[in-house]
C-alpha cells in the first residue's frame, strides 16, 4: 500500500451528515405585548432553544453505526456517492431501479414506540416502497413505514436482492483475487523453472507460508487437497480487510458484516463435516475408553462443539474488524463533540485524536493480516481434526 493511503481513514466520513436547522424568530417590542404574553414568549423561546439544541447536537453512536452498517450506496466524499442498483422481488416480479430514487426523496414521519411514546423518524420513499434504516419495506396506505404496535419494529419487508455496499465489496475483492492469481499463474507457466519476478516474488512467500506453516502442520499428509480453499479464504479475507482501510473509496466493511462471515464459517463447517472420517465421528458420538456416565455428559458437549466452532470463527472475525472501524470513528466523534462546545477544545482534542487515529490505522494494517491468518489457521485445525487417523 502506498504511503498516501496511510492517510487517516476518517476523512471520507466526517462530512457525510450536514447538521443544518433554520428556525424563524419573531421580533417584538416592549409595547407590543403584556407581561403574560412575555412569559409565554420566553417559555416558547426556551422550548425552541432546547429543541434546536437537541436536533443539532452531534450523535456519535448514530454516526458510527451509519458508517459501519451496510448500505445501498457507496459514499465517497461530500455529496459525491455511487448509487447501487436496488433489486426487489415482489408479487409483480422483479423491480429494478437506482438507489438514488430513495436517497433523493427523504421524508419524515411520526410513530409510537414500544414505550407508548411518540417519536420522529426519517425514511426514504420511492413508489410503493420505503427504505428505513437501509432495509426496504412496502409503503403503508399513507406512503410511510408500517410498524408493529407491540414491538415497534418495521413490518412488510420486501425480498431484497440488491447489490449493497458489502456485496459490491465482495465483487471487488473477488476481481482483485482473480486478477492477481491469474497473473501469477501465467507468470509461472511462462517462466517455468526460473526465479520469481514482480508480483510472483511477493505472492510466493505468502503461498508457501500458508502451505508450510498453516496447512501441513495442522492437517498433515492430506493438506494438499485443502490448499485451494485455505489460500482462497486467506487472501479473500486479507484483501477485503485492506479495502476497508483505503480512504476515499467508500469505507468498505466486508468482513465486518455478519452475513458475510456467517457464509465463510458455514463453508468451513460443510467442508469439515463432509471430510470427517470414522475416527472423527466416533470420537464425537461415542468416545472410546470413557466411562458411560461421563459419555452422557461429554457427547452432548462434543455435538454442540461441532456448531460452536464455526460460530466462534464468525463472531471473532466480525467483532475484530468492526471494532477497528468503531475505534477510529470514535476518535473522529471526540473531535466533533468537543468542537461543539468551543473551537479551541475541538482543535485541542483533534491533535490527540489524530495521532491516536494514525496509530490505530497502523495497528489495523496488522490486524487485517492477522485476522486472515487466524481464520485460515483455525479452519486448517478443524480440517485436521476431521481427517486425522486414530492413534494407537
Amino acid at each position: 500500500m502506498r504511503k498516501n493511503s496511510l492517510f487517516i481513514n476518517w476523512l471520507s466520513f466526517v462530512f457525510a451528515a450536514a447538521l443544518l436547522l433554520a428556525t424563524p424568530i419573531g421580533v417584538y417590542s416592549q409595547d407590543d405585548h403584556s407581561d403574560e404574553d412575555e412569559e409565554v414568549l420566553e417559555s416558547w423561546d426556551h422550548e425552541k432553544d432546547e429543541l434546536k439544541e437537541d436536533e443539532e447536537s452531534f450523535n456519535a453512536g448514530e454516526m458510527i453505526m451509519h458508517h459501519i452498517a451496510d448500505a445501498h450506496e457507496i459514499h465517497i466524499v461530500g455529496d459525491f456517492a455511487i448509487y447501487l442498483p436496488v433489486i426487489l422481488y415482489t408479487d409483480n416480479g422483479l423491480e429494478v431501479f437506482s438507489s438514488s430514487h430513495f436517497y433523493h426523496n427523504e421524508k419524515h414521519g411520526h410513530r409510537t414506540n414500544e414505550n407508548g411514546e411518540t417519536e420522529d423518524y426519517h425514511y426514504y420513499a420511492h413508489g410503493d416502497f420505503v427504505m428505513f434504516h437501509e432495509h426496504i419495506y412496502y409503503a403503508d396506505s399513507d406512503g410511510g413505514v408500517s410498524f408493529d404496535p407491540d414491538t415497534g419494529e418495521a413490518t412488510n419487508a420486501v425480498f431484497d436482492l440488491s447489490i449493497t455496499k458489502s456485496v459490491f465489496g465482495i465483487f471487488l475483492t473477488v476481481a482483485i483475487l482473480l486478477l492477481v492469481f491469474v497473473s501469477v499463474a501465467r507468470a509461472y507457466k511462462k517462466r517455468k523453472g526460473e526465479a520469481p519476478k514482480g508480483l510472483q516474488s511477493f505472492m510466493e512467500p505468502l503461498i508457501l507460508f500458508i502451505r508450510d506453516e498453516v496447512a501441513v502442520p495442522s492437517i498433515g499428509k492430506g493438506a494438499d487437497r485443502f490448499m485451494p480453499f485455505l489460500l482462497t479464504i486467506f487472501f479473500f479475507i486479507w484483501i477485503a480487510n485492506m479495502l476497508g482501510l483505503i480512504p476515499f473509496i467508500g469505507g468498505f466493511n466486508v468482513t465486518g458484516t455478519l452475513s458475510v462471515t456467517m457464509v465463510l464459517a458455514a463453508i468451513v463447517f460443510i467442508i469439515t463435516t463432509i471430510n470427517g472420517n470414522k475416527h472423527y465421528w466416533s470420537h464425537i458420538l461415542w468416545p472410546a475408553g470413557v466411562p458411560f456416565p461421563i459419555k452422557i455428559i461429554l457427547v452432548p458437549i462434543e455435538i454442540l462443539g461441532i456448531f460452536i466452532k464455526p460460530l466462534v470463527l464468525m463472531i471473532r472475525l466480525t467483532a475484530n474488524i468492526t471494532a477497528g472501524h468503531i475505534i477510529i470513528l470514535a476518535f473522529v466523534s471526540l473531535i466533533l463533540i468537543f468542537g461543539e462546545s468551543s473551537a479551541a477544545a475541538g482543535y485541542g482534542v483533534g491533535v490527540g485524536s489524530t495521532l491516536f487515529m494514525i496509530f490505530m490505522f497502523f495497528i489495523e494494517l496488522l490486524v487485517a493480516f492477522l485476522q486472515a491468518y487466524v481464520f485460515t489457521l483455525l479452519a486448517a485445525l478443524y480440517f485436521g481434526d476431521a481427517t486425522q487417523e486414530a492413534h494407537h
